[in-house]
């Protein structure tokens, strides 16, 4: 039998050493995130490895996976925990060593195996750490499958069963980029600024980009687990600033920034100016849908309204749908849909055939924002942008607010907005056009600027983002809006960033 994990121990311990600790916050709607030795010991993992391995047997799956582990101080020990683990529930485990995130989930149709659990924190600060899971290509686990896991994993609902076995996959990323790379050259010679953030990509971006024909410049490529200058997520303005710098530096073409496990992928035009990710969306939807008649996509709610407004999507008969923001929703949706490419505001792409295997990978948008301006040989990345309709967006905000609270913050806030459309009463000064409540509420008024409040589905924060095809003034009107309401709720505290 193993122990039952426990909410909390005390570290330095003979309990903290001898029993598992799993906080049951750390189920996340679609992925798992804890911090490490605070919320999850090695112990706890052992148990959260067990757990995906009776899920696994529960679903009918075959029980084989990958796993690889991005580059962390403490996460090649947190995967050899969760491999001793799912061994004991008996899988058969392909372990493909230092990895982004998309070299596992290609690992399951290079090798063929099922199932998939990457130990990896992504883009959060040094300290936490997680697991992305999924059972059935190219999709991740969602809320049913995370529930059912948390029950197994809280409970010990689980036996040893015989048959686990191990296999490492020695020089494993040189299949990943022969596949990435397998495609005719750039004939358009682009000079592009590679930023990693000292995280996992800084090992696999630059040969790749290379290989299709560009001129890179390496920016904080170098692996380094402490992040030095700033943590590896492309939606952070300081993260965005230095790929700024670099592109003006060099005079490059573009500059592209990859997250901490490399399945996101940030853009600098050359001008030095980020474009955010939903924009860079609006240009790949432009640019694919004029090669792909009636082309579909599915965009997440936190994203720009040009989806749906702009006319040379119209004119080429793209639809577009919005959708849950999260990697495991939009994936699910844009595969359910036989989507052409699924966008979301935070970076994650996912392309169906023929531009990718249904799955968020950074260097696979890369490409395609490489194939884009390949295609546009006398327009600059500013030029595609500036043929945009013009709006005036916010980045991601995120204001703290607890894990146990959040859900109920949100709730609040959604009959708010419900009861204020009820009543015909105006928000930022308009009455109020649409509620989208499908993750939870986005609020357009009668010019067309919007707000969006949701729970973060992985760090105890709320998510705030603000929109206006009118002005910057009624963007910033509309953010006034939306905080009003959040500053009526205690639990909820100071933003990481703000307009």
């Amino acid at each position: 039998m193993f122990p039952k994990p426990k909410s909390a121990l005390v570290p330095n311990t003979y309990a903290f050493e001898s029993e598992p600790m799993v906080k049951p916050t750390g189920f996340r709607e679609y992925d798992a995130r804890w911090l490490f030795n605070k919320e999850i010991n090695l112990m706890g993992v052992q148990a959260l490895g067990i757990g995906l391995g009776a899920l696994i047997a529960e679903l009918g799956v075959k029980q084989e996976i990958v796993t690889g582990h991005d580059f962390r101080g403490y996460s090649a020990s947190i995967k050899y925990a969760l491999i001793s683990g799912l061994m004991t529930a008996g899988c058969k485990v392909h372990d493909i060593g230092l990895a982004v995130t998309p070299m596992a989930y290609f690992a399951q149709f290079d090798l063929d195996v099922p199932c998939v659990a990457m130990v990896t924190a992504s883009h959060n600060d040094n300290g936490w750490t997680g697991v992305k899971m999924g059972a059935n290509r190219p999709l991740t686990f969602g809320p049913d499958e995370m529930t059912r896991l948390k029950e197994i994993v809280l409970s010990a609902a689980f036996d040893n069963k015989a048959g686990g076995s191990y296999q490492f996959h020695e020089n494993y990323p040189a299949r990943y980029i022969a596949d990435l790379t397998n495609r005719p050259k750039l004939t358009r010679k682009l000079k592009v600024v590679a930023a990693c953030g000292n995280g996992t990509a800084g090992a696999f971006a630059p040969q790749v980009l290379e290989a299709i024909g560009c001129e890179v410049i390496p920016l904080d490529t170098e692996l380094d687990h402490t992040f030095p200058k700033y943590d590896p997520n492309p939606e952070d303005m300081e993260m965005l600033h230095a790929i700024r710098d670099a592109v003006l530096a060099h005079k490059a073409d573009v500059g592209l920034g990859f997250d901490g496990d490399g399945d996101r992928c940030g853009v600098v035009d050359n001008t030095g100016e980020e474009i955010f990710a939903d924009k860079v969306g609006v240009m790949l939807a432009r640019d694919m849908s004029a090669i792909n008649a009636n082309a579909q996509f599915v965009v997440d709610v936190k994203s720009t309204g040009l989806f749906v407004t702009d006319p040379v999507l119209q004119k080429q008969g793209a639809n577009t749908v919005y959708w849950k923001t999260g990697h495991s929703y939009m994936k699910r949706r844009t595969n359910e849909l036989g989507a052409l490419a699924g966008f979301e505001k935070s970076g994650h792409f996912f392309f169906n055939k023929p531009f990718g295997r249904g799955y968020d990978d950074g260097l696979v948008s890369a490409i395609a924002i490489c194939e884009m301006l390949d295609r546009a040989p006398g327009k600059s990345m500013a030029d595609l942008k500036d043929a945009l309709p013009k709006t005036w967006s916010s980045p991601t905000m995120s204001p703290h607010c607890a894990d146990e609270a959040k859900y109920g913050v949100v709730d609040a806030v959604v009959k708010h907005f419900e009861t204020l459309q009820q009543q015909g009463a105006q928000v930022a000064g308009q009455t109020i056009r649409d509620l989208v409540t499908v993750n939870g509420v986005r609020v357009t008024v009668a010019d067309g600027s919007w707000g969006l409040v949701r729970a973060s589905s992985n760090k105890p924060e709320l998510v705030v983002v603000v929109e206006s095809p009118v002005s910057e003034r009624r963007m910033r009107d509309m953010f006034e809006a939306m905080d009003s309401v959040l500053r009526t709720h205690p639990e909820v505290g100071e933003y990481n960033q703000k307009i």
